[in-house]
């Protein structure tokens, strides 16, 4: 079933609700591809069904956001034989500091803020601003979420430092902290300054480059220590890195 509050746009500059809702939804209920011109995020009480955001599709379940920005193309559908259902809020926002939202979230504590959003249809008066406090407590622990997932950062680094003699891979490493991938590469990329990509190549290829250049080890052994089974593809790596082959480097530096 469908519901509904008209929502008045107040044209609060910070966080101001346009629209609130939630649905049982029917299996195989489907929206879009579609664009909307706000903020949208959903909450799923209950249920499965999967979003597509940017060329990628994601599951959510229970205790899981997910969120459509303004003018990104998006599609979602419940699953058919557990259908979701959902409390969404749409809203616009011209906070400098608003926060990078992944495509989904997970944050089973934030039903509370939305079962109270409900609240919103008892308001003759004040809807807007009742919700728009609801918007700040969600953010709120948004927020003193994204701090916790400093910790993943943490993690991350020591997965590289531990496992880069191995062929680990950062789609491995976002799987191991059970955080989306790309949203793990914007934390990490915000935290250290470079993609966790970049940083894993320039760790590998500064750990070769120490081996050639303390152990007179071959080319091939510096490269499979470092996780590279390929000695093309190490060599070429490094030269890309290092400008020089790891054999010209290795001449230079004994």
């Amino acid at each position: 079933m469908y519901h509904s509050v008209i929502i008045s746009d107040e044209g609060y500059s910070d966080l101001n609700p346009v629209q609130f809702g939630y649905q049982d939804c029917e299996s195989g209920h489907f929206y879009g591809p579609a664009i909307r011109t706000h903020w949208l995020i959903h909450f799923v009480v209950s249920g499965h069904g999967f979003f597509r955001r940017d060329g990628k599709e994601y599951k959510v379940g229970p205790g899981e956001m997910f969120i459509i920005p303004p003018f990104v193309e998006t599609y979602y559908e419940a699953d058919k034989d557990n259908p979701w259902n959902y409390i969404w809020v749409g809203f616009t926002t011209n906070l400098p500091s608003f926060p990078p939202l992944p495509p989904t979230l997970k944050l089973p504590e934030a039903v509370k803020i939305f079962n109270e959003m409900k609240f919103c249809k008892d308001f003759s008066e004040g809807r807007s601003a009742y919700l728009s406090s609801k918007l700040w407590d969600l953010f709120a622990h948004i927020s003193n979420n994204e701090k916790s997932h400093k910790d993943y950062v943490k993690t991350a680094l020591d997965c590289i430092h531990n496992e880069y003699a191995t062929q680990i891979t950062i789609e491995e490493i976002a799987r191991k902290l059970n955080i989306d991938r790309t949203y793990f590469s914007v934390l990490f990329k915000k935290t250290i300054g470079v993609s966790p990509q970049q940083y894993l190549l320039g760790h590998r290829m500064n750990m070769a480059a120490s081996l050639l250049r303390d152990q007179n080890i071959s080319v091939s052994t510096a490269g499979y220590s470092v996780g590279y089974t390929d000695i093309y593809t190490f060599s070429k790596m490094f030269k890309k890195h290092f400008g020089i082959s790891p054999t010209q480097y290795a001449k230079q530096n004994n």
